[in-house]
């Protein structure tokens, strides 16, 4: 399956850059990966510049009004997508003011982290991180234990 992470701006921070390299590395190894960076003035302009991004791609937006996934219900939902769906899933990361209602309403799926308000270059970091846990669950392999 071709996974599309789109992100407003990258990582800035020493862990959050290494951590985006090791997971985006490693998720690799599961799915042909593409990576966008894409920025904008305002909320508005974040958000058509993810809708661009994407293109024609199911889009999965990070987003605090989303539904919460546990490690194996996010494998679940990966599974059914490339079984039934495009191939392909674009995921996003908003700005520091989200996603617009417009872009949301467009959307495949929110999902979100949870309850906590993340930095955002910490909420990069768990969606490579979680998108790989869920990939090594869908494989039988041992990295996932709980």
């Amino acid at each position: 399956m071709r996974l599309h992470l789109i992100t407003v701006g990258e990582p800035r921070l020493a862990y959050a850059k290494a951590g985006w390299d090791e997971y985006a590395g490693r998720l690799g190894r599961y799915h042909k990966l593409r990576v966008t960076r894409v920025t904008g003035k305002t909320q508005a302009a974040e958000s058509e510049a993810v809708a661009r991004a994407a293109g024609k791609a199911p889009l999965v937006l990070l987003d605090p009004r989303g539904r919460q996934f546990s490690s194996e219900g996010l494998a679940a939902f990966l599974e059914a997508e490339a079984v039934g769906g495009t191939g392909e899933l674009a995921f996003a990361v908003g700005g520091p003011d989200g996603h617009t209602d417009a872009l949301r309403a467009g959307a495949r799926r929110l999902w979100s982290l949870g309850e906590l308000t993340l930095p955002h270059d910490l909420a990069m970091v768990v969606l490579v991180e979680a998108l790989y846990r869920a990939s090594t669950i869908t494989a039988g392999e041992p990295y996932h234990r709980g």
